[in-house]
C-alpha cells in the first residue's frame, strides 16, 4: 500500500520559482514540501555562469545559485523530496499528487513551478556544448559575444527576437532558417533585413556543430542547403537555438486552464489558475520573459497567495 503525505502547501519544482516560493511559503509557517523533481534545480543547474541574478557582483556558477536556493528553503523549513511526479487530481479536495516513487502526495494549495525547456536541434556537439558557446537565450547569454560572431537557428518571432538582441552585442549574427521564409511577424522581418549585421541563410539546416580549443568552446558549425545539398562550414563563437520551448504541464491538461502551446494561464497580475488553490510561477506560465529573476519574483506572487489562499480556508 501507498504512503501518503499531506502538506499545507505543496511546490512543484525546485528552479528559481519553486526555490522562492518555498522559502516564503516557510518563512509563512506553511510548513510547505518542495518536489525537486528529475532535474533538481531547474534549467539553471545546466547554466555554467550566470552574471544577471541580482546581488552577485562577479558571475556565478548556475548550480551553485540553485544550490544556495534549495539550502536557503530547507534552512527556513521546507522539506525536500525528490520524486518525480507522474499524476495529478486536481478534481478532489485535498489536491492528489502520484509520485513515481510510489508515494501519494495531498495538499491544500498547489504551486505549480514545472518550468519549460528549450526545443534543441538533437545534432552533434549541441548537448556536449551547451554553456560553452551553445545556448538557447540570447537574453541570458548575449553579454559574452561582445565583438564575436553568433549562429541562429529559426525563424519564427523567437528566432528573429533573438537575432535582433544578439546585434548588440555580436559583429555579424547569422540567421539559419530551414525555409525560404520566416514564420516571424512583418514587423520583425522589416527590422532583420534592415540590419547590417545580420545575414539569412535560407533553406538551410544545421547539421553539427565544432568545437575546438582546452577547453572545448564552439569554433563553427556545419550547415546543408537542403536545396543544393551543398555542404558548408560556417565560423561562429557562439550557436542560439530558437526553435521553441515546451513547458513541462503534460500531467495537467484537460484539469487547468493552458493556452495553445501549454503554458498554464493565470489571471491578470495574479499566479492563481483556474483551480482555487492551484498557483503557477516561472517558465510554466511565462512565455515572454523566462529569466531566473521574473521567475524568483513570481514564486514569491504564488506563496504569498498560498498564504492567503489557506488562510481564507479555515
Amino acid at each position: 500500500m501507498s504512503d501518503t503525505t499531506h502538506s499545507k502547501v505543496l511546490v512543484l519544482g525546485s528552479g528559481p520559482a519553486g526555490a522562492t516560493a518555498a522559502i516564503y511559503a516557510a518563512r509563512a509557517m506553511l510548513e510547505p514540501l518542495m518536489l525537486a523533481g528529475a532535474q533538481p534545480g531547474g534549467q539553471l543547474t545546466i547554466t555554467t555562469e550566470v552574471e544577471n541574478y541580482p546581488g552577485f557582483a562577479k558571475a556565478v556558477q548556475g548550480p551553485w545559485l540553485m544550490e544556495q536556493m534549495q539550502a536557503q528553503a530547507e534552512h527556513v523549513g521546507t522539506k525536500v523530496e525528490y520524486d518525480t511526479i507522474t499524476s495529478v487530481d486536481l478534481a478532489q479536495r485535498p489536491f492528489r499528487l502520484n509520485g513515481d516513487s510510489g508515494q501519494i502526495y495531498t495538499t491544500d494549495a498547489l504551486i505549480i513551478a514545472t518550468g519549460a525547456q528549450a526545443t534543441w536541434l538533437g545534432i552533434p556537439g549541441e548537448k556536449e556544448l551547451q554553456g560553452f558557446g551553445v545556448s538557447a537565450c540570447a537574453t541570458c547569454d548575449g553579454f559574452f559575444f561582445k565583438g564575436k560572431k553568433v549562429v541562429v537557428v529559426g525563424g519564427g518571432n523567437t528566432a528573429a527576437e533573438e537575432a535582433l538582441f544578439l546585434t548588440n552585442f555580436a559583429d555579424q549574427v547569422i540567421l539559419i532558417h530551414r525555409r525560404d521564409s520566416l514564420r516571424a511577424d512583418k514587423t520583425n522581418q522589416i527590422r532583420l533585413e534592415r540590419n547590417p549585421k545580420i545575414r539569412i541563410l535560407w533553406n538551410t539546416v544545421a547539421e553539427n556543430v565544432v568545437s575546438g580549443g582546452d577547453p572545448k568552446v564552439v569554433t563553427g558549425v556545419n550547415v546543408r542547403n537542403i536545396e543544393t545539398n551543398v555542404s558548408e562550414l560556417v565560423p561562429t563563437d557562439g550557436f542560439f537555438v530558437a526553435i521553441g520551448h515546451k513547458p513541462a504541464t503534460d500531467i495537467f491538461r484537460g484539469q487547468i486552464d493552458m493556452d495553445a502551446e501549454g503554458y498554464v494561464l493565470t489571471a491578470p497580475d495574479s499566479t492563481r489558475t483556474s483551480v482555487p488553490g492551484v498557483f503557477a510561477a516561472g517558465d510554466v506560465k511565462d512565455k515572454v520573459f523566462r529569466q531566473a529573476v521574473t521567475a524568483a519574483g513570481m514564486g514569491c506572487m504564488a506563496a504569498l497567495e498560498a498564504e492567503k489562499f489557506i488562510a481564507a480556508a479555515h
